[in-house]
């Protein structure tokens, strides 16, 4: 077995996507693991085998042919195999195969944290010329918050994700759909049978993959890392070391109650008078940074219609205190059935997003609660999520 240093964002997850092993053999192989929440930097694990796949070499094989029949690169070979060359390419001798390439830009390698947002929004804008981002705010740790922007129309719509930190899921899920969407507008084709020429030409899509970094990262990786401000989320967190029921931002508080919609109310509902992993709606309106950037950015861009995307339950909820226009219940059932969700007409509930955006601007605003689990959702449900998630978007940018 290999040995391997923990570095500052691992994860078991992330570490076994990268040695293409499965996580019940690093945890076989390190034990100790199943008694921490998250593994900490410095921190020895042990490496066993990967489960990669072989070839044996036959008469009249070539480094070439071989690479060729299984869609790689003979780098990709040499670099798993050391010391392969053409003249030890001999019959009989067993290879490894890396990982087949090509397919989606945005997929899972464990956890879908900050880093690997802002490393899919590069890959994609650099891949697709239609695509551009723009950076609305910043979290209160100072990370980045950005728009990715897709379309040319002079009608502006919004959606974004992981407002909450355990419901990161939602950022892979929009990022996938972007990608499918620009994908089908560059080759001209459609996209589960709408036509994304249409969209493109209407609409400006303003995409925010995840308002709540900071919120992420302390899910996925725990308080390491974070110095003094340790000890305080931890005593917020009722002493625990795991964050996995963690859905507000790094200062405690819940950015699903911060907006400007019978704010009031919803703390007196919410009796919470202080940081917690959810519902405390912050001493005012919009003192969360990651709440202002997509509330001002929603002022500038003057949406027709928005998404919030959440996770989970399968819902899409549509109303506000009947601020809402009449024909909102009718387009939440055309994406609700678009999907196989229900759209339900929600009560006692203030200071949302959407309760903002539709009591603001009297126009539809939705939220999504995407799948169904506890969160956060597992990772062998994200193919399902990202269909789910295409397939609402797609009934979305359709809507007339």
């Amino acid at each position: 077995m290999r040995q391997y240093v923990v570095k500052p964002g691992d994860t078991v997850l992330r570490i076994a996507a990268r040695y293409e092993l499965a996580k019940e053999q690093l945890m076989t192989a390190n034990p100790w693991i199943s008694r921490q929440p998250y593994i900490k930097p410095g921190q020895i694990m042990f490496l066993p085998s990967s489960f990669r796949k072989r070839y044996m070499v036959m008469d009249g094989d070539t480094p070439e042919s071989v690479a060729a029949a299984f869609q790689c690169e003979v780098c990709d070979l040499e670099a798993i195999n050391p010391g392969l060359s053409l003249y030890r390419f001999t019959p009989g001798k067993t290879i490894a195969l890396p990982p087949v390439s090509g397919g989606p830009l945005v997929q899972l390698q464990g956890e879908y944290g900050p880093r690997e947002c802002a490393e899919d929004l590069l890959r994609l804008t650099s891949r697709y010329s239609c695509m551009t981002v723009e950076q609305i705010g910043a979290s209160v740790l100072g990370t980045p918050i950005q728009a990715l922007r897709l379309g040319s129309g002079n009608r502006a719509l919004h959606v974004h994700g992981a407002l909450h930190g355990n419901e990161w899921i939602t950022s892979p899920c929009l990022l996938r759909f972007a990608e499918q969407y620009a994908s089908a507008w560059t080759r001209g084709s459609s996209l589960l049978g709408h036509d994304v020429t249409e969209w493109f030409k209407q609409y400006t899509l303003w995409l925010v993959p995840m308002v709540n970094p900071d919120g992420v990262e302390l899910v996925q990786q725990g308080v390491s890392g974070l110095g003094s401000a340790a000890g305080q989320l931890l005593e917020w967190n009722g002493g625990r070391e795991n964050f996995r029921k963690w859905k507000a931002n790094i200062r405690g508080v819940d950015l699903g109650d911060q907006f400007p919609a019978h704010w009031e109310q919803e703390v007196e509902r919410r009796g919470k008078s202080g940081p917690a992993p959810q519902d405390y709606p912050g001493p005012a309106p919009l003192s969360e940074p990651e709440a202002r950037g997509l509330y001002e950015h929603t002022l500038s861009i003057q949406p027709e219609r928005v998404i919030s995307w959440h996770s989970q339950g399968q819902e899409i909820y549509w109303n506000y205190r009947s601020c809402e226009p009449e024909y909102s219940e009718q387009w939440a059932h055309r994406l609700a059935q678009a999907a196989g969700y229900r759209a339900v007409k929600l009560s006692g509930s203030d200071a949302g997003y959407k309760d903002w955006f539709i009591q603001h601007y009297r126009k539809p605003g939705f939220t999504v609660e995407l799948g169904r689990g506890i969160n956060p959702l597992p990772l062998e449900d994200f193919e399902d999520l990202a269909f789910e998630t295409t397939a609402i978007m797609a009934a979305f940018m359709s809507l007339a």
